[in-house]
């Protein structure tokens, strides 16, 4: 058992190497340079500066409000996607009309290309746009979108409908691992919905509600594409964000505080992986 447990482990081992190799070649080694020149005054004839450039970042004005705005966009469009996203995947689990039909149009927003469906939300949100033209029909007054502090919901509703639907994948596959006769017994025992929603569908999904919510984050910080693509280098001071600040760092060449901004940001995230990783831990103990 040993001989093979060995020969098993080096096989799976020698499979793994050329990914292991990428990733340390393609991440690791940039990022641990990215850490290098973010603790250096240059990226010529450099001189160790410590944590200078991380102060200076801290006391940047436009550092702070992208790091608020990607803050504030994270605490309420995660939230807002898990409940969404899983609201509608129980409501494709069950035998409703048009349901194949339904889980496919969920799946077009992963396979289109961004940059060709922003020019529909372009001429959706303009001052002259769709939505615009609709209100005052309705005897509402026109809305500058991208220009108001509405371009934050804007934003929102684009990573919406970007991410909804690998999450509702990702729910589905859970949902249909849960046994039937589970809720059947609680049927018949007398629970309700929400018992039978608490008791038994978020505790068979807790491991797949922890990646959902993992994913939504770091895709919550790769909003960057989307919204540059609709309003610009420097759009409405509610949607400038991180990678904002980091592109326009890169611009003027920048790249302490570039690699500095960059080094928070990955430090951040990976606090709330941390974060997350011990809350499953403490709620599988508490299940048990």
């Amino acid at each position: 058992m040993k001989k093979w447990t060995r020969k098993d482990g080096s096989a799976a081992l020698m499979f793994l190497m050329p990914s292991v190799f990428g990733f340390g070649l393609f991440y690791l080694i940039p990022f641990a340079v990215g850490v290098f020149y973010s603790l250096m005054d240059s990226t010529v004839d450099s001189h160790f500066v410590g944590l200078a450039n991380y102060r200076e970042l801290l006391a940047s004005q436009s550092f702070r409000k992208a790091a608020s705005n990607t803050f504030y966009f994270s605490v309420i469009s995660v939230p807002l996607i898990l409940v969404l996203s899983l609201g509608l995947a129980i409501l494709l689990s069950k035998q409703i009309y048009l349901r194949k039909w339904l889980r496919t149009a969920y799946v077009l927003p992963l396979v289109v290309p961004v940059a060709s469906i922003i020019l529909i939300w372009q001429m959706l949100f303009d001052w002259n746009g769709s939505l615009n033209a609709w209100l005052s029909g309705f005897g509402f007054e026109r809305v500058d979108w991208m220009k108001t502090d509405a371009a934050r919901n804007v934003i929102i509703i684009v990573y919406l409908w970007k991410n909804i639907g690998y999450n509702v994948i990702l729910f589905l596959a859970g949902l249909q691992q849960i046994p039937k006769d589970y809720y059947e017994t609680a049927k018949i025992e007398g629970a309700g919905r929400l018992w039978q929603f608490g008791r038994i569908t978020l505790v068979y999904l807790t491991s797949t509600l922890f990646f959902v919510v993992i994913m939504s984050i770091i895709n919550s910080f790769k909003v960057f594409r989307e919204t540059y693509l609709i309003a610009g280098d420097y759009p409405h001071d509610r949607i400038y964000m991180m990678q904002h600040y980091m592109n326009n760092m890169f611009t003027s060449l920048n790249i302490q505080k570039l690699t500095a901004a960059a080094t928070l940001m990955a430090g951040c995230i990976l606090l709330i992986v941390m974060g997350l990783f011990a809350l499953e831990r403490r709620y599988r103990q508490f299940m048990e």
